[in-house]
């Protein structure tokens, strides 16, 4: 009979054999960070990873350019290890992507090595775009996990780990506003104002926050105000992010948004249009016996864990945790509390902390991956296919 504990050593042995490359990829990547949808340096460097570790790998993927997928083994369960390398406009790498990619290749790579003698395939999956137009949205839509019996990455975070990642359904909408130019100080009875438009649909929304629950979130910024302040705006936008805890009740709270909106036209007497700008996030699905599983493994590790509150953030992860069994565990890279998209958490990715953060994740990662392939009771309760 395989044993797990031999599997794990002979994983942690490969995993500290190749953790100099996988970390200096990542200092690569944090040190050239690239935007959603244009990393194509990072995206072909993880490709010549996963060759050079014997992956067969599909480059671009599902007509995404920057997107990939690495394969090992075409029997049995098949446990995906989701990879994210997209940096921040003006910041890099302040939300880690450099590192939890990284860790997903190391993970991937120790894995493949002992697949075939645990009787399980492992997928490595680069999703590009994250913080925009995530990619996975469209590989979740287009079945991609449907044969995955578990998918999973680990994100960095401050001074807390976490096991039971929640996310919020989001809507990523732009209202554009259209009126009459007229000279503003000369005629402006001629005009009417976008702008106005744009300003009632903001004060609609602020009086809207009263009548939806208190983990609702609507934030938007003014994406054009008008050329000039002596020319009344004939054209104006906002751009908004929705977020809910449930696709369900973010669906019916939208109605309620774009009626905020056709009132702020006809109140202004100007016209309105929008559109999804993004492509929309659905919320995290819980697995109980997944985050069971998962938490064990913290513990057996002897990594302290904490668990969370309301979902505050949201990610194209929810999307593939509708189509399969998903866990996206948080792990501490520093010693001190810092947020997400700071310089602080920027400069926190390169550090020596960071650096055994991602070892130890690519450890936790393959123990999930392991438990998976050999113990088909758990892929059941889990509701995994496979």
């Amino acid at each position: 009979m395989i044993s797990y504990d031999s599997l794990v050593e002979k994983m942690d042995r490969y995993i500290l054999e190749l953790s100099p490359k996988a970390i200096a990829l990542s200092d690569y990547m944090a040190a050239n960070p690239e935007l959603g949808g244009q990393e194509f340096n990072s995206s072909r460097m993880m490709a010549d990873f996963l060759r050079e570790e014997g992956f067969s790998v599909e480059i671009p993927f599902l007509d995404i350019p920057t997107a990939y997928r690495g394969k090992v083994g075409e029997k049995g369960p098949i446990v995906a290890l989701m990879a994210e390398y997209d940096a921040l406009p003006g910041l890099g790498h302040a939300c880690g992507h450099c590192l939890s990619g990284s860790m997903s290749l190391l993970a991937g790579s120790a894995l493949a090595r002992i697949a075939d003698e645990a009787g399980g395939a492992i997928w490595v999956v680069g999703t590009p775009s994250e913080e925009t137009d995530g990619a996975k949205v469209t590989m979740a839509a287009s079945g991609l996990f449907d044969s995955v019996s578990l998918a999973m990455m680990i994100h960095a975070n401050a001074d807390t780990s976490l096991v039971r990642y929640r996310s919020m359904a989001m809507d990523a909408l732009e209202f554009r506003f259209k009126g009459r130019a007229a000279h503003a100080a000369g005629s402006p009875w001629e005009g009417r104002n976008a702008l106005n438009g744009v300003q009632v649909l903001f004060h609609a929304l602020d009086m809207m926050r009263q009548h939806v629950p208190p983990d609702v979130r609507m934030h938007g910024i003014v994406t054009d105000g008008g050329d000039a302040p002596n020319i009344v705006p004939q054209t104006a936008a906002a751009k908004f992010y929705f977020r809910s805890p449930t696709r369900a009740y973010l669906n019916d709270m939208i109605q309620k948004v774009l009626d905020c909106a056709k009132g702020a036209a006809m109140a202004t007497q100007t016209e309105v249009s929008w559109e999804n700008v993004e492509f929309s996030f659905d919320e995290m699905v819980p697995n109980e016996p997944a985050e069971s599983m998962m938490e064990g493994i913290f513990s057996e590790m002897g990594i302290p864990f904490e668990r969370p509150g309301s979902p505050s953030g949201s990610s194209d992860v929810g999307n593939v945790s509708q189509r399969c069994p998903t866990l996206q565990p948080e792990l501490a890279i520093m010693d001190h509390y810092a947020a997400h998209h700071t310089v602080e958490f920027a400069q926190a990715v390169t550090t020596e902390k960071a650096h055994r953060a991602l070892v130890t994740g690519a450890k936790i990662m393959g123990r999930g991956a392991i438990k998976t392939w050999l113990d088909g009771d758990l892929r059941k309760s889990m509701g995994s296919v496979g």
